[in-house]
C-alpha cells in the first residue's frame, strides 16, 4: 500500500512507503518516475519493495530515502548490499542506488518544492511516522495519534488513516477509532485505507458518517 504525492505541474513525485510488488503498483497507475520515498516504518508490508526502486535510480541518480532515525537504519542493515559501496553489482547489472536522510518529528521540510511535516504516531510498541503533505494528512499503522501531531493536522482538507477492525486491536485504529479520530481531525473528506476482506467497501461506504469512505485502490485525489 503506497501513496503517491504528485507537486502542482506533476513532474515531480513523493512516494510514501515501498510495498512489496511496488514497481507492479508503479506501472499499473502510470507512474513512471519519483524523486524520493517517506517511510512510516520498517514492517515488511512496508519496505520489501525497496529493490523495484534499482530502475528509478539508476535512471535518476542516489534517490532520498526519509523517515524516522531508526527505521532509516535497520533498513540499512536489512538491504545492507544497497547501501555497502564495497558491494559491486555484477558488470551488466545493477543495484539501486539510494541515499537516507532522517527526519524529525513536527520540523517541516521541503521535498520536490511540497512541504511536509513528520507526524509521530504509536503503532503498538513501536513508532511511526505520518505525514502531513500541503493540505493532505497521511496515517497508516498507527493505534495512537499524540496531541502534538493532531495539533500539526488541524487545517487538512484531505485525510487518509488506517482502520483494520471493528474490535480494537492492539496495534492499529479499529474502524470506530478511526471515525472518532477522523471526527476529532475534522478534514472535508476523510478516506479509510488498510481495511480487511471482513468488510466489503459498499457495506462500509453505506454505514460510514458523512465525509467518511474507504479508500481502494488507484484513488486520485486532487487538492
Amino acid at each position: 500500500m503506497a501513496a503517491v504525492f504528485e507537486n502542482d505541474d506533476g513532474a515531480e513525485r513523493l512516494v510514501v512507503d515501498t510495498p512489496p510488488e511496488f514497481r507492479l503498483q508503479l506501472v499499473d497507475n502510470g507512474i513512471p518516475d519519483v524523486v524520493a520515498v517517506l517511510y512510516t516504518h520498517d514492517h515488511a508490508d512496508h519496505v520489501h519493495g525497496i529493490d523495484d526502486l534499482r530502475a528509478v535510480s539508476v535512471r535518476t541518480g542516489k534517490l532520498p530515502l526519509y523517515g524516522p532515525a531508526e527505521v532509516l537504519e535497520r533498513v540499512r542493515k536489512r538491504f545492507s548490499y544497497i547501501f555497502d559501496d564495497g558491494v559491486k553489482p555484477p558488470p551488466g547489472t545493477s543495484k539501486p542506488k539510494l541515499s537516507t536522510h532522517p527526519l524529525e518529528p513536527g520540523v517541516p521540510v521541503s521535498i520536490a518544492g511540497m512541504r511536509v511535516v513528520p507526524l509521530e504516531c504509536d503503532h503498538g510498541d513501536i513508532r511511526v511516522f505520518g505525514y502531513r503533505v500541503g493540505d493532505f494528512g497521511y496515517l497508516t499503522d498507527v493505534k495512537a495519534v499524540s496531541d502534538a501531531s493532531l495539533e500539526l493536522l488541524v487545517g487538512v482538507r484531505v485525510l487518509v488513516i488506517n482502520a483494520l477492525f471493528e474490535e480494537p486491536h492492539p496495534t492499529h485504529l479499529s474502524i470506530p477509532e478511526s471515525v472518532a479520530l477522523a471526527q476529532k481531525i475534522k478534514a472535508e473528506k476523510t478516506f479509510l485505507t488498510h481495511l480487511t476482506h471482513r468488510f466489503r467497501h459498499i457495506e462500509l461506504e453505506h454505514r460510514l458518517p458523512e465525509g467518511i469512505a474507504p479508500a481502494f485502490d488507484g484513488l486520485t485525489v486532487t487538492l
